[in-house]
């Protein structure tokens, strides 16, 4: 029920060992899952100063950092559970400071204070931990840290093949604090009809049900959609408060 096996293949994503290996043989070599930051573009200016300390978690050796970066961007911490693409990206990036790299489980990134960072960025990790074993542990640990390392007002943005029926359980909870909203938007080699959807309309938000479910008799334009969840993490401080009157003593 909790590990998403159909959308899962006999590798184990959640494996250090795999992506090592995987990454050796993609020694070189550059993979960004799901959407290019070209797409994902609007979403990242809307919800991500240029000026915000940016963790990226899982990084792989996507280029999205590095097209970040020519976008403006001035720092972006990325991190991997995988050494062999921390180092290879490292020795790639050496000479740009905007970018730092380092090895570490996402499950575990107690070595940030909290309240690091302003944005984190997650495209396809929390999905590789849902095929892994453990998987509600791992990513009750994972979206625990990333709530923990959020500044109040900061949003986590999540770009994933999940839609809110397995992933907002995992999301919609009240230790997390966060404010949740969903964009959808096709595969980029989607080929839809003529005169079909914009990108301006992929910017509008999908009102969800208060289960946290698609509307009754939804239509995705693209069956094998990619679901962006931009959770903001609420700030307590600017919470309304009423002061006490005559009325309520």
């Amino acid at each position: 029920m909790f590990r998403d096996v159909s959308s899962c293949n006999t590798y184990n994503y959640g494996d250090a060992l795999y992506w090592d290996a995987r990454y050796m043989q993609e020694q070189g070599g550059a993979f960004d899952w799901y959407q290019r930051y070209s797409s994902l573009r609007p979403f990242v200016r809307k919800f991500v100063p240029t000026s915000s300390r940016v963790l990226m978690v899982g990084c792989g050796n996507a280029l999205m950092s590095e097209d970040m970066v020519k976008d403006g961007y001035e720092d972006i911490m990325n991190i991997d559970i995988s050494s062999v693409a921390i180092e290879t990206m490292r020795r790639k990036y050496e000479y740009i400071p905007q970018l730092k790299y380092m090895q570490m489980d996402v499950r575990d990134m107690s070595f940030f204070p909290d309240e690091s960072f302003g944005n984190v960025i997650d495209k396809g990790t929390l999905d590789s931990l849902m095929c892994g074993t453990d998987a509600p542990i791992s990513a009750t640990q994972m979206l625990g840290e990333v709530s923990r390392l959020l500044k109040p007002g900061g949003t986590y943005m999540l770009i994933t093949y999940g839609d809110p029926s397995v992933r907002m359980l995992h999301l919609n909870r009240p230790a997390y604090n966060w404010k949740i909203a969903l964009y959808i938007i096709p595969r980029p080699d989607f080929k839809g009809p003529a005169g079909g959807s914009s990108m301006k309309s992929y910017l509008e938000p999908i009102l969800m049900t208060e289960k946290g479910l698609l509307p009754p008799g939804f239509v995705l334009e693209d069956p094998e959609s990619h679901y962006i969840y931009v959770c903001e993490k609420i700030d307590e401080t600017e919470l309304p408060t009423y002061p006490l009157t005559a009325n309520v003593l």
